[in-house]
């Protein structure tokens, strides 16, 4: 997937166009270079996030392209947001491959020429264009098909995830004001027989009225089992020394009975996300050998396909390290020996993804916390506990890589046996 900084230098030729783009989300700039940075356009070149622009964009190129005798045009751009999605897969579906520029990069960049930190739409595009000269870029990877679908899937279920848990603070934030005795009887609002009382009556003076007798039938009507008299009397004994806001209570039963309706339409948004990811799970070959793995759920392997795509498109375990912002990195300058760390430049939901999915699996799988044992207790060099998880998140990576690429089933005598470790870790709780 990824060339190594010389051969990255080789793909810009003397016959080659570098094309810098500072990518807007209504207009873009561009500027031409030869392979040594002179300029070949006499201003930035500004097209629009259009097709007519596209197509403007397209005709300058290859004009100057012609004027100079080049035979390969290498255009690059910043990865700003989702402002460069239609403009690359543009300049694919035209034999045309763009390269990604590192934005990180671009700022520490721009001030060799003129030592002025200001960015400008005729300076970005020149920074950029340097950049791809030496080397210094990165090919896109836009997923198709059935990862496609599960990308777009999985970014949705974070979003609507992100809604719930905004929709779940306004209705705790109702309950502090209105009746914070609440808490007491649930410690959590969204309990069936919680919900069903809240959408009946959900202020302290509504549950006085209505009872203990009526509380209880409300659960029995229901059929659940799990509640009965205890619960609504505590319920009832609760409102009954409330010492929630008593002003307001009919803008307070309307706005908890929006929030409700808010919160489970919500909840049905992100079960029918899931319901599809799981779907499309299944036909990715070999996914399902990953929920072979105590500890590692479907939420884990579509997050984890979502952020990695096609497999295939790398060569070793080690830049998926990277793609996660899981590879070392060392601090040291002449007898100074700073700590090693992890780079944390790469993406960080699969990061985050990767790190929790070690926590479960470090509390759930025999072998992994045999594993996790090792790093924290070795004599030589002994992790602490969240380094220990950042090294088990990479032998995660390195297993699923495995499976997903040569399909063979998990083995944990094997995933031990890797280890190489002094004989009394073998038996480690």
């Amino acid at each position: 997937m990824n060339y190594i900084q010389n051969k990255k230098i080789a793909q810009v030729k003397e016959s080659t166009l570098v094309i810098g783009i500072d990518v807007g989300s209504e207009f873009h700039y561009a500027r031409a270079f030869d392979w040594r940075g002179y300029e070949y356009s006499k201003k930035a070149f500004k097209f629009s996030n259009t097709e007519a622009g596209f197509t403007e964009f397209m005709a300058w190129m290859l004009h100057i392209k012609d004027s100079f005798a080049k035979e390969e045009i290498l255009p690059g751009m910043e990865p700003t947001g989702h402002y460069w999605f239609n403009l690359g897969k543009y300049l694919m579906n035209n034999e045309i491959s763009p390269v990604l520029v590192n934005p990180h990069h671009v700022k520490k960049s721009k001030e060799l020429d003129d030592n002025n930190p200001t960015k400008t739409d005729h300076k970005d595009p020149k920074v950029i264009a340097k950049l791809i000269i030496e080397g210094r870029y990165s090919y896109p990877y836009l997923p198709e098909g059935v990862y496609a679908d599960l990308r777009t899937a999985s970014n949705l279920r974070f979003q609507i995830q992100s809604e719930l848990t905004r929709a779940s603070n306004r209705i705790q934030r109702w309950f502090s004001i209105y009746f914070p005795e609440y808490k007491d009887i649930y410690g959590s609002f969204n309990a069936i027989s919680s919900m069903m009382i809240l959408k009946k009556a959900a202020l302290p003076d509504d549950i006085i009225t209505i009872g203990v007798e009526k509380v209880n039938q409300i659960w029995r009507d229901a059929k659940l089992r799990s509640v009965g008299m205890k619960r609504a009397e505590a319920l009832v004994a609760a409102a009954k020394r409330s010492i929630g806001n008593k002003e307001g209570l009919t803008a307070a039963r309307m706005e908890i009975s929006i929030l409700i309706e808010d919160y489970e339409a919500k909840q049905n948004r992100l079960q029918q996300v899931i319901d599809f990811v799981e779907e499309l799970c299944k036909q990715i070959p070999m996914a399902d050998k990953l929920l072979e793995i105590k500890g590692v759920g479907i939420k884990t392997i579509s997050g984890f396909l979502a952020e990695v795509g096609d497999i295939s498109r790398f060569d070793n375990p080690k830049q998926l390290q990277k793609l996660a912002g899981l590879a070392l990195v060392e601090d040291s300058s002449g007898k100074h020996r700073g700590e090693t760390r992890i780079s944390k430049r790469g993406r960080k939901r699969l990061r985050y993804l990767l790190f929790e999915v070690s926590m479960s699996l470090v509390a759930k799988n025999q072998e992994f916390r045999k594993l996790h044992h090792y790093y924290t207790t070795r004599d030589e060099n002994p992790l602490k506990k969240i380094q220990s998880l950042m090294a088990v998140a990479s032998k995660v990576i390195r297993v699923f890589y495995a499976i997903l690429t040569k399909g063979v089933d998990y083995d944990a005598l094997k995933m031990l046996s890797d280890i190489k470790r002094p004989p009394k870790y073998e038996h480690a709780a």
